[in-house]
């Protein structure tokens, strides 16, 4: 088992800028806590990640369908859900220098990390972790909002619209991508706690006495999701929750963790919810969320089984296990061995000088393949430092028009990992790259 490198964090943080992964947000205005812009790099990379979520989770599968419900939701819904009453965390003043914190996450609950200071720390009390606002043009009590800080509920409340429109009868699921916001008392480590992100939730409705089935089915299923698209399993585990640690909805949680450079934390949780949400919403709204089985002839409420992973700091932990630094001729190659399907880039076509005679014909092969992959075209500088530049982004391949390319109608392509060259004819090049980078 490999120890937590503290040294990564930073090597990731400064490559996520310099490289265009993520850039800190209102930066020019000295920035703006917690919260960040994803670059031409990252914005690919994130949406590579939440694609390939979706391709595992819907695409390939026949009892999950989509939703994209609403941000903005009344108090009602996060009443029926219990966030109102309880999504808090403990929250502690320091005395002496006023910095706050969260007492939970404390190494020592005695003393301020900030000032040092022992037994300046107020009792604790619990702060509601949601974002209120108001809808409409008064602000009183009758527009009050709420900003989601889950995914979840906008699935529950329209589990009857979704079944009856799609057709679907339990063992189903409800799956959603989308932007949820948390009142973090302490966000940090880059993109893995901030305000506003990104989560990748699906809800899982099944019969009530299979519940342990698709619990132990969706943990299995969730963990080997990242193991396929490159995370090393001795990086990886899957955390069972201690009884003190389940949520009031949970009868058993379990946690795909990755081992960070601070050390293992979260990147998804797969909870057994029961038949908690749809029994809160139906009694709160009066409307029936259950479910009549013809074949049996009765009637239950679905328990839920729900994988909840959050799309930013997956992105985060696909990074950090693909960095990887090596010695070539002397010099240090630095490079990100992404999985294909992950990776912002597939292909950079590289003219090997600016010359016309070069990239014009180069532009006509970027033109051939970008309705295929998602492209880069460098002519900038050395071609040497264009791979290597390349490597930094993750890009799997990089083809290169040079002056045999005019005579011989070929170019080369070079893999990342290996470095390896091979010359291919033009007219042949997409069905090459095509079968390398969807083996």
């Amino acid at each position: 088992m490999p120890d937590a490198d503290p040294e990564l964090f930073d090597k990731i943080v400064n490559l996520s800028k310099r490289r265009g992964f993520v850039f800190p947000s209102a930066e020019i205005y000295g920035g703006f806590r917690s919260t960040y812009d994803y670059g031409p790099v990252g914005v690919l990379m994130l949406r590579n990640v939440k694609d390939a979520w979706w391709r595992s989770m819907v695409q390939l599968r026949d009892d999950v369908v989509g939703l994209d419900a609403a941000i903005l939701s009344p108090p009602a819904i996060w009443e029926a859900s219990g966030h109102l009453a309880t999504f808090t965390d403990p929250l502690v003043d320091c005395r002496n220098c006023g910095a706050r914190h969260r007492q939970d996450k404390l190494e020592d609950p005695e003393v301020c990390p900030t000032c040092g200071k022992r037994g300046e720390l107020t009792e604790a009390r619990q702060f509601n972790l949601m974002f209120k606002t108001h809808a409409g043009p008064v602000e009183d009590s009758g527009s009050v909002a709420y900003l989601r800080p889950e995914t979840a509920q906008g699935m529950f409340v329209n589990f009857t619209n979704v079944a009856n429109a799609s057709r679907k009868k339990p063992p189903f699921g409800i799956a959603q991508i989308g932007k949820s916001f948390r009142n973090e008392i302490t966000p940090g480590n880059f993109v893995f706690r901030t305000r506003e992100f990104e989560q990748m939730e699906m809800e899982y409705f099944v019969p009530p006495d299979e519940g342990p089935k698709w619990y132990s089915y969706w943990c299995e299923e969730r963990y080997r999701w990242y193991v396929e698209l490159g995370i090393p399993q001795d990086r990886l585990r899957l955390r069972a929750h201690d009884a003190d640690e389940l949520s009031h909805y949970s009868i058993g949680t379990s946690d795909v963790e990755f081992l960070f450079p601070w050390g293992w934390d979260e990147l998804e949780g797969i909870a057994q919810r029961t038949d908690y949400d749809l029994k809160a919403h139906a009694e709160h709204s009066g409307e029936k969320l259950d479910w009549f089985d013809q074949a049996t002839n009765t009637r239950y409420t679905p328990h839920v089984i729900e994988p909840a992973a959050g799309a930013t700091r997956t992105m985060m932990a696909f990074l950090m296990a693909a960095y990887d630094e090596e010695e070539v001729r002397g010099e240090t190659r630095t490079v990100l061995r992404l999985h294909p399907r992950l990776a912002p880039y597939k292909v950079a076509v590289l003219p090997l000088s600016k010359k016309p005679e070069l990239t014009e014909p180069a532009r006509a092969v970027l033109r051939q393949l970008q309705p295929l992959f998602m492209c880069d075209y460098d002519e900038t500088q050395a071609i040497g430092r264009r791979y290597r530049r390349q490597d930094e982004l993750g890009t799997p391949f990089c083809v290169t028009f040079d002056f045999e390319s005019v005579d011989d109608g070929a170019v080369t392509v070079r893999e990342r990992d290996s470095m390896e060259q091979e010359r291919v004819p033009v007219d042949e090049l997409a069905g090459y790259l095509d079968a390398l980078l969807n083996r």
